[in-house]
């Protein structure tokens, strides 16, 4: 964006799924450092609406659903009457689709920046014809909020969640979780089957952990309810089933643990920016390209790579699920031991 001395207030128009809504945090923090004390708004959905209150330099979310597979003039225009109101001077539009630039363009934002993507113009009014020169979507992102054809530099800041003590304190409180608990969490769910780990595996990781003297926390929202049902019935005492409830609860969870494993998720993308100690297991997705720009503890995948790794597939197209499913559970539960004794990742 061009944007020097308007002092009105800055729009994100982020990706939506929880890991790319964190990713988008980095670009929050370009435009931080680019216009101090300049207001920054996430548009959000109520799904990641939550994860803005853990967002420095965030003043606040726009919540509104855009419904996916329809165009959806009514709802719009509805949202272009908000945004409206709160007189933005640049909107920067992450997606490609016409759709997210639309009710910018309907509420009369000045400056509205993306890529040309589905034939926006004039939708888009700040193309940025360099999209296929950046491979990753940190540098596709980030450079939106830099002036047109601007050098990107070495290094992003990274995506950062921020849990208070406050928030941890009530959350343990509500739970009934002790302030010295050590616990690994374990985030089984994701978007595509087979991106996930096999919950029986989790369950055997758990109860070995548990054993161990550690406290198991499975992590999730009302679709791993199931998961977490086999796991507690598999692993038995010192498993504690947190699923089913808010995303902040799930954040501020995820924050207090000495170790996360989750699979190729938003969870993971959650547990790696408030700087947890994270495995990530992948499967049919390539790290290179999808894991979370923030450190992790562990990338885990497949030894050696299939030949039909990384193919990017909901279900395993050869119906083996063999890149997830010939990962067994002692090499995982080896790297969380390993991750919790290692000096840059010590928790209190």
């Amino acid at each position: 964006m061009n944007k020097e001395s308007d002092a009105r207030p800055i729009l994100i128009v982020p990706y939506m799924w929880i890991g790319d809504f964190v990713r988008c945090h980095s670009v929050v923090r370009v435009l931080n450092e680019r216009f101090p004390g300049c207001p920054v708004d996430m548009l959000a959905s109520k799904l990641t609406a939550p994860l803005t209150a853990f967002m420095p330099g965030v003043r606040k979310a726009i919540t509104f659903d855009i419904p996916r597979k329809k165009a959806a003039f009514a709802e719009s225009f509805a949202l272009a009457k908000i945004l409206r109101a709160e007189n933005y001077g640049a909107a920067l539009i992450m997606s490609r689709k016409w759709k997210a630039a639309f009710a910018p363009w309907l509420a009369g934002i000045p400056e509205r920046t993306g890529v040309f993507g589905e034939a926006r113009f004039p939708l888009i009014n700040d193309i940025r014809w360099d999209e296929k020169q950046h491979k990753r979507m940190i540098d596709q992102s980030c450079a939106l909020a830099l002036p047109k054809n601007a050098p990107l530099p070495g290094e992003w800041p990274l995506p950062q969640l921020v849990v208070s003590e406050a928030q941890a304190d009530e959350w343990r409180g509500r739970m009934n979780v002790a302030k010295d608990t050590r616990a690994v969490a374990l985030a089984p769910g994701s978007v595509g089957e087979a991106k996930r780990w096999p919950v029986a595996y989790y369950a055997e990781t758990a109860k070995q952990l548990a054993q161990g003297g550690v406290e198991v926390w499975i992590i999730g929202g009302p679709d791993e309810k199931e998961f977490a049902k086999e796991i507690l019935e598999h692993a038995g005492q010192g498993v504690r089933d947190f699923t089913g409830g808010r995303l902040s609860d799930g954040v501020i969870a995820l924050s207090l643990a000495s170790a996360v494993v989750a699979n190729d998720s938003g969870l993971l993308h959650v547990s790696a920016a408030l700087g947890v100690p994270a495995i990530g297991m992948f499967g049919p997705t390539d790290p290179a390209k999808w894991a979370p720009i923030n450190p992790v503890a562990d990338i885990i995948t497949h030894e050696p790579l299939l030949d039909c790794q990384f193919c990017m597939q909901y279900v395993c197209p050869l119906q083996h699920h063999n890149c997830m499913r010939e990962v067994l559970p002692p090499r995982v539960v080896d790297s969380v031991r390993r991750t919790m004794t290692m000096p840059g990742f010590v928790r209190a």
